[in-house]
């Protein structure tokens, strides 16, 4: 039983899964296609997955440009 063709443009390979060939599949596990299998880092060009505040755990640890230092406390 055929699944069909693979969804990527140009391929008529055979699809393995999530609609694409092996080929292709395992690119979009990594995060290579247009439509990763993941939430992506905000970081302008990061193609890394979101670990928190949709951040990957690089761009986590940097502070966002224009962002104000925080306050000391005065006791």
């Amino acid at each position: 039983m055929s699944k069909g063709t693979c969804k990527a443009e140009s391929c008529q390979k055979e699809v393995v899964g999530k609609g694409y060939c092996r080929s292709h599949y395992q690119q979009w596990k990594r995060g290579k296609l247009a439509k990763p299998r993941y939430k992506t880092c905000v970081a302008e060009g990061c193609k890394q997955p979101q670990v928190a505040s949709a951040r990957c755990e690089a761009h986590q640890k940097v502070k966002p440009a224009g962002a104000a230092a925080p306050a000391e406390a005065t006791t």
